[in-house]
């Protein structure tokens, strides 16, 4: 049986050229997602999802609606397809906006509003660079991030696994902090290929701006707990959420402690919602026990409810 169940979404790097197009032709609730998203965001997202080009769909002002739309043509897909409703949710960095839309936070049009205003003032951002960090410990990744601010400025992003912390910050500090850890045991380090240093000081500016559009949006409170990135805390409040969302441009994303906190809380059942299987593979690492299905296209759909009612029905 089921004990609990959580909606995960997925963030900046999910993305790959058709993704939801199956949806789109097979869903007319996945159709009136997309055909939304183009109306309100004044361009074709769609076809940006559907066709690209690669290099489009690869512009953070591009992304970031791109995967959120995605998301929730295949949230809203599933909802019509199954009647289930999450007891928490949670998105990575781009997919907490998914998750507060999950939470009736925001309605469609205000959450594609709020992200492609978040992804304008992001890619607007220049400087700074990342890097993946895998298999470090705390000790080593405490000992490279003290030896790269010896160069200049740096920082944890994302908490992303046991296994996987990205850093962030000045490029010949996130290099220097990463040779450091090479060259003391750490097996690998993965430069990442983003236009900025998010989850950074450098993203400070973007989340005041960001501050002043979010104080004019209709929020309200959420009809079940959203895990938020900046604090892995269960988040309800309306105004918590307006206070969060700037925050969360420049903050750390805390993701393994957001799934920590929801199988503490009883979570079993993990569902990705959105494209790609990053999460699915983060949560093997953070929570091994827990079941995880994916949602993204028509046959990761059908597989999932076929599954699920097995668990409901206690099979």
């Amino acid at each position: 049986m089921v004990k609990k169940i959580a909606f995960l979404f997925p963030g900046q790097g999910s993305q790959s050229v058709g993704m939801g197009k199956d949806l789109y032709e097979n869903f007319s609730a996945a159709k009136n997602v997309y055909d939304t998203a183009d109306s309100v965001l004044g361009k074709s997202i769609s076809t940006i999802c559907f066709e690209g080009p690669e290099e489009d769909l690869k512009q953070t002002v591009n992304t970031q609606p791109a995967i959120v739309t995605t998301s929730i043509a295949a949230l809203e897909t599933l909802k019509s397809e199954l009647n289930i409703t999450p007891d928490y949710t949670a998105g990575h960095s781009l997919g907490e906006y998914c998750a507060m839309y999950t939470a009736g936070v925001m309605s469609l049009e205000t959450t594609l509003k709020a992200i492609q205003k978040r992804a304008e003032l992001m890619s607007e951002t220049k400087g700074g660079s990342m890097a993946a960090i895998l298999n470090a410990s705390e000790e080593q990744l405490k000992a490279g991030l003290e030896e790269g601010s010896k160069v200049g400025y740096v920082d944890v992003a994302n908490y992303n696994s046991p296994a996987q912390v990205v850093i962030t910050g000045d490029s010949e500090a996130v290099k220097a902090a990463g040779d450091y850890m090479l060259a003391n045991g750490v097996r690998r380090v993965v430069p990442l290929a983003v236009s900025g240093a998010f989850h950074s000081k450098f993203m400070e500016k973007a989340g005041e701006e960001f501050a002043s559009f979010v104080s004019s949006l209709e929020l309200n409170n959420a009809k079940l707990p959203v895990i938020t990135n900046v604090d892995a805390k269960e988040t309800t409040n309306a105004e918590d959420f307006r206070v969060k969302m700037p925050k969360q441009i420049s903050s750390s994303v805390y993701w393994t402690q957001t799934i920590q906190k929801m199988t503490e809380e009883g979570v079993d059942t993990f569902i990705e919602i959105g494209p790609g299987k990053v999460l699915a593979g983060l949560n093997k690492k953070i929570a091994p026990e827990a079941s995880v299905y994916n949602i993204f296209d028509k046959a990761s759909l059908e597989a999932t409810i076929a599954a699920l009612k097995e668990q409901m029905a206690g099979v």
